[in-house]
């Protein structure tokens, strides 16, 4: 595997970055600490520095020679409100926060990169490093195109990776067009009338309603939704009543719904709010759905696509290249500067994942061994799509 010598030399450095992140997590939008830490690497590889979009956000700048061409390259900073049930020494310091899907690792392998490309500067053009806040559903890729990131920064393509469990080291995965779904919520709140448990004559019951609407709403994905169009409508929680003996008034439901094609998009939130209404009335009752749309859809860009398969497969070798991996249904807010600039994310191996150390698990933790394929992917990225031009 032709990973880059040169970052060998500072993988242990590398490393004591990652873990450091690891056990200092920050949700969305407060990555100061993290910010703070970025900024100053940056600073020491020589690159400009830019701080305050989307609050937290931390884009650096290289330069060389007088092309126009520009590059993008983004990492998530941000981590999950979830508690660590990890024990190596480098787990979470602070309770209820974890880098449980790789952020820290991320943000690392970005880092390692501009560190090379500081040193080597084997491009011609302009290398924006960008340093995202908030992506774990705080939208802070959103934000950050809002308040004018391809404006400052102008970006001829841009590009990200995900860490992926169950992906071998030194494998990567890719596919154009449609890469993650988008991720939209929904809160579900039905009036009824409640009363005592033993006399459920005397009211209703607004629990055999929400299980009513729980279970047509799976009718929608089944015989609404065209088979090979892929869809998810999952609960989340239902939240009521406070007593053994009382059937309560109000019931919440509340989940998530993902899709990948707008009119599939349109269609789900119809259903559902028809279906709602619709099951609480036959029991006398009322109930409304609010459906919030989220994350749009991560579309990479045909060629974008092409060409980081091609990075990748010079780095990890072709037989370590899935060009035409499976869509998840996961969501990602990478989707915002792609409906931007072109572009392509792709998942880099993360390992077996073994023990249902998958993402979003309590026992993640990134895998280092991933590091240096990941600091080579970025750096040969900037420097083939920035390639001196003869």
């Amino acid at each position: 595997m032709p990973i880059i010598s040169d970052v060998r030399e500072y993988l242990d450095e590398l490393t004591e970055i990652r873990r450091d992140i690891h056990a200092h997590p920050e949700i969305g939008f407060t990555e100061e600490r993290t910010g703070d830490l970025v900024a100053q690497k940056l600073k020491e590889y020589g690159c400009e520095v830019h701080r305050g979009l989307a609050k937290t956000g931390v884009v650096g700048t290289l330069r060389k020679g007088n092309s126009l061409r520009a590059i993008g390259l983004r990492a998530d900073m941000d981590c999950l409100p979830m508690q660590e049930h990890n024990e190596f020494a480098h787990r979470s310091t602070q309770d209820g926060l974890m880098h449980a899907c790789g952020h820290d690792g991320h943000t690392t392998m970005l880092l390692g990169a501009a560190r090379y490309l500081s040193q080597t500067r084997n491009f011609e053009g302009t290398v924006h490093f960008i340093f995202q806040p908030g992506e774990e559903g705080y939208g802070g890729g959103r934000v950050m195109v809002q308040e004018g990131l391809f404006e400052k920064f102008p970006c001829d393509a841009v590009f990200a990776m995900h860490n992926k469990p169950g992906i071998p080291i030194g494998s990567m995965a890719i596919r154009p067009g449609p890469m993650l779904a988008a991720s939209d919520r929904f809160d579900i709140r039905i009036k009824a009338k409640g009363g005592h448990a033993a006399h459920p004559h005397l009211g209703t019951d607004p629990f055999v309603i929400g299980a009513q609407i729980v279970m047509a709403l799976q009718t929608i994905t089944a015989r609404n939704i065209d088979p090979v169009d892929s869809t998810v409508i999952s609960i989340g929680f239902m939240k009521g009543g406070s007593a053994y003996n009382v059937i309560p008034d109000d019931l919440h439901i509340g989940g998530t719904v993902r899709s990948f094609r707008p009119e599939t998009r349109d269609l789900l939130e119809q259903r559902m709010t028809e279906i709602t209404a619709g099951t609480a009335a036959l029991f006398g009752a009322s109930a409304t759905c609010d459906y919030r749309r989220g994350y749009p859809p991560t579309i990479n860009h045909a060629d974008e696509a092409t060409f980081a398969a091609d990075v990748a497969a010079e780095i990890c070798g072709e037989e370590q290249i899935d060009r035409n991996v499976a869509p998840s249904l996961g969501g990602e807010d990478f989707s915002y500067m792609l409906q931007r600039v072109p572009g392509a994310m792709m998942w880099i191996g993360n390992g077996p994942g073994e023990g249902g150390c998958l993402l979003h698990n309590s026992r993640y933790d990134f895998n280092d061994s991933a590091l240096p394929v990941g600091v080579s992917f970025f750096a040969r990225l900037a420097e083939r799509f920035l390639a001196p031009q003869e």
